[in-house]
């Protein structure tokens, strides 16, 4: 008879207070896969989120969901109600930790990024980068996931690994790829690997939004009148570090480096935004052929190689007298 009335008792309290709770400090615990009631509940006790864990276990029991709390790690406040609590703990809803990832960056910089922010270790990330399963997925034959780990914000599981940090990535580009895009493929005579090559270049050479189409069209006349893309950023990808280029960098043996091969190079450089895959599949219709960018990151386009070098010196008189 007491116990009833207790339970009952609890529900109306749970009932009245609602999910309106204390801003106390916000605390995060971890339920192992197939803790015990008794062991959740004193660890919410020690951890100050709960009160009593008796009082816990009880109202769990009264709701029927004591069986239902889903391991994981989550973050409540000190003080919690006993609702938000369980209800917290049932659904499952893990804390979350942000990962930002602007767009551009090579394979090689992100291990990094994701240490500093996840806390996951770099050469794990790497090891996942390397994902056949997801390679497969993507119907590409490429040996790493360069470019199709797509830049935006994330909100990642505490409990994250780097396989599920780099999968929630290439889930992120294959949503962000439209369906029209297909067909535009078939009308370019291209296939998607060879747009998100084209993609990353682009990706690595705009400042100026506005650009973007156009650099995409000077690199599609190149490739169909049989030039040379002659892309820095494939320079500095071949270099495995970004610098300032000298003339001397030109000449690095890489199949990277587009001064040196025909066509493009034979996998991504960057990662690149869905703003450039657009640009690399629907270029501005132009004669242009050249471009170089001035001191402010704009650039000059050309449709002959006597006017890029006019352009050229222009910039480099530009440059000259930034620095005085």
């Amino acid at each position: 008879m007491h116990r009833s009335i207790l339970l009952v008792t609890l529900l109306a309290v749970a009932s009245a207070c609602g999910d309106t709770d204390p801003q106390g400090e916000v605390v995060r615990i971890t339920v192992p896969r197939g803790a015990s009631l008794s062991a959740v509940a004193e660890t919410l006790s020690q951890r100050g989120i709960i009160g009593s864990p008796r009082r816990f276990k009880l109202y769990a029991k009264a709701t029927g969901r004591e069986g239902n709390i889903q391991a994981g790690t989550f973050e409540l406040p000190k003080g919690a109600s006993m609702r938000l609590v369980l209800r917290t703990l049932v659904s499952g809803t893990e804390a979350l930790e942000t990962l930002v990832l602007p767009e551009g960056l090579m394979l090689s910089e992100l291990p990094s990024l994701v240490q500093q922010q996840l806390g996951i270790d770099p050469d794990s990330f790497l090891v996942a980068s390397r994902d056949s399963g997801l390679l497969r997925r993507l119907g590409t034959t490429a040996e790493t996931l360069e470019g199709y780990l797509y830049p935006s914000t994330y909100y990642v599981t505490v409990t994250a690994t780097a396989r599920d940090v780099v999968s929630q990535m290439v889930s992120e580009f294959e949503d962000r790829w439209r369906p029209d895009w297909n067909a535009r493929l078939e009308e370019l005579g291209m296939t998607r690997h060879e747009i998100v090559i084209l993609a990353s270049i682009i990706e690595g050479e705009v400042r100026h939004e506005p650009d973007r189409r156009f650099v995409s069209s000077v690199y599609h006349n190149r490739l169909v009148r049989g030039m040379r893309l002659q892309a820095d950023p494939t320079v500095i990808y071949a270099l495995g570090r970004r610098r300032r280029l000298y003339q001397r960098d030109y000449q690095t043996p890489s199949p990277y480096n587009t001064y040196l091969i025909n066509g493009l190079p034979p996998g991504p450089i960057t990662q690149p935004s869905e703003a450039s895959l657009e640009a690399a599949l629907y270029p501005h219709n132009t004669n242009y052929l050249y471009f170089v960018a001035r001191p402010d990151g704009k650039h000059v386009f050309s449709r002959t190689h006597r006017e890029h070098l006019d352009a050229t010196r222009d910039v480099r008189r530009q440059e000259t007298a930034s620095q005085r």
